[in-house]
């Protein structure tokens, strides 16, 4: 349809994990997201054919592609309104069982209807219900653990932007301020950091031309309706 040149590789699982022991090489350090793995493997296809490769990467930060902006104010606005009690037992019943085995039960659902890791989310809006502030569940949308020292002993919550009390009078639209955090934690520690040691382990450089500091200086002075339309994010980047 649009007259492109596709190159294609077929992957299966041993590809995949052959891939697993040469992460600290790559990475240097800890680090969880399991994208590490297919950006090295279409890095290193890419490798064979250019050295230079362009990336998307920042348009969903700059011009609110996340689903989970639109949830985050969505769900302030529903356990605002909901009465305490409702909330209350909702919470217990959803965490009587775990998030593998509400999973494992939304089988039963049609698959068009049944929203994928159910069980994790369904968990995810247990914790919501317990406050309304967009903030702190933006927070609990982007996080595994809620409480670090359930997965680090002794582990404490590092001061960051994210928790930083002063955002809300600096940055008062509730949107503008989840982008911003991610402009200055997600974007930078997780996803640049991915692509650019996936990439130069292979010797590819990939350039990042939506993070030009001219198109993220003009996102910042477009209007909300510039960004998100009819529930839907980036909108005047599709258009």
């Amino acid at each position: 349809h649009l007259g492109t040149d596709h190159t294609e590789e077929y992957l299966d699982a041993e590809i995949g994990q052959s891939v697993i022991p040469n992460l600290p090489v790559f990475f240097d350090e800890p680090f969880a997201d399991i994208s590490q793995i297919p950006t090295y493997l279409v890095s290193r296809m890419a490798r064979q054919h250019v050295t230079v490769a362009l990336s998307g990467d920042g348009g969903d930060e700059i011009f609110a592609g996340y689903t989970r902006y639109l949830w985050a104010s969505s769900y302030a606005r529903m356990v605002e309104t909901s009465p305490n009690a409702v909330k209350k037992v909702l919470k217990q019943a959803i965490e009587l069982l775990s998030p593998d085995t509400w999973s494992t039960l939304s089988r039963l659902m049609p698959t068009t209807l049944r929203p994928p890791q159910f069980g994790e989310r369904l968990h995810k809006l247990a914790g919501i219900l317990s406050t309304s502030d967009s903030d702190e569940i933006y927070r609990i949308l982007i996080s595994q653990w809620p409480d670090p020292a359930s997965g680090v002993i002794n582990g404490k919550e590092l001061p960051s932007r994210m928790l930083d009390k002063d955002l809300k009078k600096i940055i008062p639209n509730a949107i503008a301020r989840m982008q911003f955090v991610d402009q200055m934690t997600y974007l930078p520690d997780d996803i640049l950091t991915k692509v650019d040691r996936a990439s130069m382990a292979v010797s590819l450089e990939v350039r990042v031309p939506l993070l030009d500091h001219r198109i993220v200086e003009l996102s910042w002075q477009l209007p909300d309706s510039s960004k998100i339309r009819n529930r839907k994010g980036k909108w005047i980047l599709r258009k």
